[in-house]
């Protein structure tokens, strides 16, 4: 079954936005998590939220609709999901998170929304490409690997702990590079577009 094609109208409540919708309330249960250091329901949470994250552009590729409220909603949902859950981990001196790499991710993440809303204020679409898609997996893979990690050293678990450390910090930093070298090429790419 063919997707239906984007329209400027397409209602805000159907199943793609529904799951994008979904991942702000998953959102809320993580920072309280984080706050109460409740490490395996915040694992847990934010896996769920991953999946809807895969599950809602599966759906609307799929099924339908491609409209324009969904092409923005779901980034900036993913927005709120990120930035907020590494915001809430600078706290936790366990989770190993500097401010500045906070600030990288969020500056990033607001540049690209600024940049989408004036290219797609033109009419063009301006939706994740591979590299993007990239820099979230990597973000998901190293909130996941954190969440895991905290669990693992509440409950002693040291031996596991010290092998997934020394990856969990490459993934680190690949993230951050995945998210500069993503917003550089969003400016590149958007500055095309708007000659």
């Amino acid at each position: 079954m063919n997707p239906t094609p984007p329209r400027e109208h397409d209602p805000i409540l159907n199943v793609p936005n529904a799951l994008s919708f979904a991942r702000v309330p998953l959102a809320v249960v993580i920072f309280i998590c984080t706050v109460h250091s409740a490490w395996f329901i915040a694992l847990v949470v934010f896996i769920v939220a991953c999946v809807t994250d895969w599950l809602d552009g599966w759906w609307a590729r799929r099924y339908g609709p491609l409209s324009l409220i969904g092409r923005n909603l779901d980034p900036l949902t993913d927005k709120i999901l990120v930035c907020g859950a590494f915001t809430y981990l600078i706290t936790v001196p366990l989770a190993g998170i500097d401010p500045w790499m906070v600030v990288v991710v969020v500056s990033r993440e607001l540049l690209v929304t600024g940049i989408r809303g004036m290219v797609e204020a033109t009419g063009k679409k301006f939706g994740a490409d591979w590299f993007g898609k990239l820099k979230m997996g990597l973000q998901c893979a190293v909130l996941i690997g954190m969440y895991l990690i905290l669990w693992l050293k509440e409950r002693s678990a040291a031996d596991v702990v010290a092998v997934l450390e020394p990856v969990q910090l490459v993934l680190l930093y690949a993230m951050l590079i995945a998210t500069i070298g993503s917003g550089v090429q969003y400016i590149v790419k958007a500055a095309r577009l708007l000659k």
